[in-house]
């Protein structure tokens, strides 16, 4: 049977073009001192990767298009697979500084995955001070489906110092279809499910004649469906005309210190967080402009169960993005009062979250199960057209997680690599781990050229949350 990508993992695989690219991934320090002196080495990562592939069967797979766009691409063994090719050892001069994982980071995000291969790397990277190693992975989008289908950093890290063993996986390729039994395929379950788009394909000269006013009539039904519900973002060259260079940087802030100023001024966590991040991005403007107005603000948008309890939670101990509701808001960087800034984030975004026309629907709704579809076509121009500017920077945000462990040795921090979408200069992340909050940065390298200066401008911002409002100011 035919594993085919699902309407929304089709959508980031046609993605990547110039200037862009459906990356994602995490950022794992591991510091062999807290593991109890236990150190991960190639050898033993490569061991637990193969092992664990088999909770991941997308990882040992390859995307095939189908010939003339005539349906989704399939998910297809990969006949040549070599978990050596994909986990990769790397290492700096040592000692190695926080700065130079970063460039290296950045470098190695600005490269485009092999399509010929399974869409995912892994680098070890050794030479760290203080005789720590990093793990990044870099996985593409459409890797990545929920509870089903998660991102390999969770899925060869445990709960406990103690690895979990898993059965013997004696994996082979099956065997590979080919393009005319695929489009036949695609065709066959086109015309298994009649309606309007199909129809419209039918009525001409074959089922190629119309691809292309379909892709039209499709992208332009679902962008309109979206700009009805969300305004155009506040003009910001974080939307300008993007490059494939990335910056990354990351940042850390006390957890406990967070709720306190949460506690200080009633409000809830991701509200100090969200406050925080306006602070940095009010300082990053006049860093790169003359002035910033009293009432500029940066749209940004965020998964909703930052806002709402009730929402569907990311799947326990997760720090990976998945699908699910968002909404945008209104980060008030033209406030110059970090307590006035504050109260704005909360009370904007409890407006917001509840609020139909600042709600971005999920992906899977406005796409429809469709067969004969040119992917390719309608994936670029519905992209371009639904998220031309509905916001300025995506936040990604998981809620706290609990210790993680890699081949025995002890998770130090976790940074989520968030994706970088076409027209957006500038990503976050923000992760709850351990006794810290871990704050990471990915830029285009042609737009914000400054980045590494965002983790200044968020110790600076944390601190002046610290000392700002009603009350005695912790300690940090």
């Amino acid at each position: 049977m035919v594993n085919r990508l699902s309407a929304e993992d089709s959508m980031y695989y046609f993605l990547d073009g110039a200037g862009t690219s459906a990356l994602t991934g995490a950022l794992l320090i591991i510091d062999p001192v807290e593991g109890g002196g236990r150190r991960v080495d190639y050898p033993a990562l490569v061991s637990t990767v193969e092992h664990r592939l088999q909770l991941v069967p997308r990882y040992r797979q390859i995307v095939k298009e189908i010939a003339l766009g005539l349906g989704r691409p399939v998910w297809v063994d990969d006949p040549d697979f070599d978990v050596t090719f994909h986990v990769r050892l790397s290492a700096l001069p040592q000692p190695g500084s926080a700065l130079q994982l970063e460039e290296l980071i950045a470098r190695l995000m600005s490269r485009p995955l092999d399509r010929s291969r399974p869409l995912w790397e892994m680098y070890l990277i050794e030479g760290l001070g203080d005789g720590r190693i990093a793990l990044l992975t870099k996985s593409h989008r459409c890797l990545i489906d929920g509870a089903d289908n998660r991102e390999l950093s969770e899925v060869v890290t445990d709960a406990t110092p103690e690895p979990v063993t898993l059965d013997e996986d004696l994996w082979m390729p099956g065997e590979p279809p080919g393009q005319a039994s695929m489009a036949v395929g695609a065709l066959a379950e086109a015309m298994a499910r009649p309606g309007e788009l199909v129809e419209s394909l039918l009525r001409g000269n074959g089922p190629v004649a119309d691809v292309w006013s379909v892709a039209d009539r499709s992208a332009r039904l679902v962008a309109s469906t979206v700009q009805q519900l969300i305004n155009t973002a506040p003009d910001s060259p974080l939307n300008e005309v993007t490059t494939s260079l990335r910056l990354f940087t990351t940042g850390r802030i006390s957890r406990q210190d967070c709720m306190r100023v949460a506690a200080r001024f009633d409000c809830t966590f991701n509200d100090v967080l969200l406050a925080v991040v306006a602070g940095v991005l009010r300082r990053w403007m006049l860093s790169v402009t003359d002035s910033v107005g009293h009432g500029e603000t940066v749209r940004v948008i965020l998964p909703l169960r930052a806002r709402d309890v009730e929402a569907q939670a990311v799947g326990q101990d997760s720090w990976m993005p998945v699908d699910g509701p968002e909404f945008v808001t209104d980060l008030p960087v033209g406030e110059d009062s970090p307590a006035v800034r504050l109260m704005q984030v909360a009370g904007l975004a409890d407006r917001y979250a509840g609020s139909t026309r600042r709600l971005a629907p999920e992906l899977k709704p406005l796409l429809p199960d469709l067969g004969v579809v040119p992917f390719g076509e309608l994936s670029a121009r519905a992209f371009s057209s639904i998220f031309q500017r509905p916001y300025n920077v995506p936040i990604s945000m998981s809620g706290s997680v609990s210790d993680r462990y890699l081949a025995g040795g002890r998770v130090a921090e976790v940074y989520t690599l968030p994706t970088l979408a076409a027209q957006r200069a500038l990503a976050i992340s923000v992760n709850q781990y351990g006794d810290a909050v871990q704050f990471a940065f990915l830029a285009d390298r042609a737009v914000v050229e400054d980045l590494p200066a965002m983790a200044g401008y968020l110790l600076e911002s944390f601190d002046e949350l610290l000392h700002a409002g009603p009350g005695e100011p912790s300690t940090r």
